[in-house]
């Protein structure tokens, strides 16, 4: 059985469900010109070397174009930057300068004079001819993935099965390369021809059946539900005693294991605003509410759950971070791969905001359902001093999404990332995770049988030696 898709139910969550490694493209546009001047400032021809991206901004019609070595495509043929809360922040004659809440620092992009030679009109592909669909596949990963080496892929062995593809055996070619990498953040997507795949689900899977087995064994999306639902269920009665705070996006729910324990339980790191341009403000005031039902109930230990929460906004993340650390710190860095080398390396810092930070001793809960943007969060606690992770290791996919497409249509998505914490230390492929002796797996046969939550039970145990 080949697994392709999985929508994951985080705990809580009853009306919509979230994929565990959210498929984001980037994708930017130009504003209206109905009441631009006659000169429009970003007209013109705007390159983003490190994701290797060109977007021509001409006469109302914007295209933003993906390059490689193999030649360019159309990511897409007219976007908006408006759809997706992007705006410009700074343009001259050299630089363009582009903001988001998505980001968490600007994009800065260079002007070209000209349409680089690959993406001129005549030089563009647009084919379903499955050799040069697989040049332009190989190449963009040879040009943009980060992690061949510590995925241990020797990728130019592979450059020769060109010559064995055809229209019938193409996406099963790449189906057998994509998943040698077992990375949750590397897909490739073709709705027209039924091509729906994820390159890290057969190890997650693998993962989530590591300690159950028979009827509780995870084979399909259906069981997934089931299962995490039962463990929903186990949390919110024993241990919440049925009474919780949730906000109505259902990403945030809290509530008092103990009269000295609170509970927090973090489901997804988006989707807390219907618009754009609303998200982190409609965060903070969720934030404002639980951290201040928080002081008032006098609790003095906090258990953090992420372990269901499969990802959303690094800005999110940052958010929730700075109401639980106590002193402005350097808490990761990230660089994108560049040719050979990297692209600059920024240094991420975070302050506390909100009229309370919550700095007593914390149990962060990880699994291996916890990822991407979740584990953002992650590599910011696991630097306060008053924070204990226990559960498992986290999923292992740290870089944002870079999206190419593919002549044919198809799309692919692949890390281009690299995310160090403060000391330098890369978690990509391995997960954040406990010490041995604060391990909890997720998902247990004997906890089904009992009606209870390892991790919790160890959260609980560290919380009260």
């Amino acid at each position: 059985m080949k697994l392709t898709t999985l929508n994951q139910k985080p705990i809580f969550k009853t009306l919509k469900k979230a994929s565990l490694c959210l498929i984001v493209f980037l994708c930017f546009a130009c504003q209206s010109d109905d009441d631009q001047p006659d000169k429009d400032p970003l007209d013109g021809i705007w390159q983003l070397a490190e994701k290797g991206y060109v977007l021509e901004f001409k006469d109302g019609k914007d295209v933003l174009y993906n390059y490689s070595e193999a030649g360019c495509a159309v990511l897409d043929s007219d976007f908006k930057l408006e759809d997706l809360g992007i705006e410009f922040s700074d343009v001259n004659e050299t630089e363009l300068v582009l903001s988001s809440f998505q980001f968490l620092s600007p994009l800065r992009l260079t002007r070209l004079s000209d349409l680089t030679e690959s993406c001129l009109p005549e030089q563009i592909a647009s084919t379903e001819d499955a050799k040069v669909n697989f040049d332009h596949f190989w190449n963009i990963f040879n040009d943009y993935y980060a992690f061949f080496e510590l995925r241990n892929v020797d990728w130019a062995q592979y450059e020769s099965l060109r010559d064995q593809v055809t229209e019938e055996n193409l996406y099963a070619t790449i189906e057998e390369l994509v998943y040698l990498l077992e990375d949750g953040h590397v897909n490739v997507v073709d709705p027209e021809k039924g091509v729906f795949i994820n390159a890290g689900l057969p190890n997650l899977f693998e993962r989530l059946n590591a300690n159950i087995s028979g009827n509780n064994t995870i084979e399909t999306e259906e069981d997934f539900d089931t299962i995490t639902d039962q463990k929903a269920n186990i949390i919110i009665e024993k241990y919440l005693n049925g009474n919780f705070e949730i906000d109505t996006s259902e990403n945030l729910a809290w509530g008092l294991i103990s009269d000295d324990i609170g509970y927090v339980n973090i489901a997804g790191m988006e989707g807390f605003a219907r618009t754009n341009s609303d998200e982190l403000i409609q965060l903070n005031a969720v934030l404002d509410k639980m951290m201040n039902d928080i002081k008032n109930s006098g609790v003095t230990k906090l258990i953090i759950d992420i372990r269901f929460n499969g990802g959303g906004l690094d800005t999110v993340s940052k958010d929730i971070v700075a109401r639980f650390i106590g002193d402005q710190r350097a808490v990761f860095s990230k660089k994108a791969r560049l040719g050979n080398g990297f692209a600059e390396e920024q240094v991420f810092s975070i302050g506390p905001n909100g009229d309370f930070q919550f700095t007593g001793d914390i149990v962060l809960l990880t699994g291996p359902l916890t990822a991407s943007a979740a584990e953002v969060f992650a590599l910011c606690m696991k630097e306060l001093p008053n924070v204990t992770i226990a559960g498992e290791n986290t999923n292992g996919v740290f870089s944002d999404i870079l999206s190419h497409a593919l002549p044919n249509g198809g799309q692919l998505g692949l890390s281009n990332e690299v995310y160090s914490d403060a000391q330098g230390e890369v978690f990509e492929g391995v997960g954040i995770g406990p010490t041995p002796e604060n391990e909890a797996p997720f998902l247990l046969d004997e906890d089904f049988t009992a009606q209870k939550d390892s991790g919790i039970d160890k959260a609980i145990e560290i919380l009260t030696k």
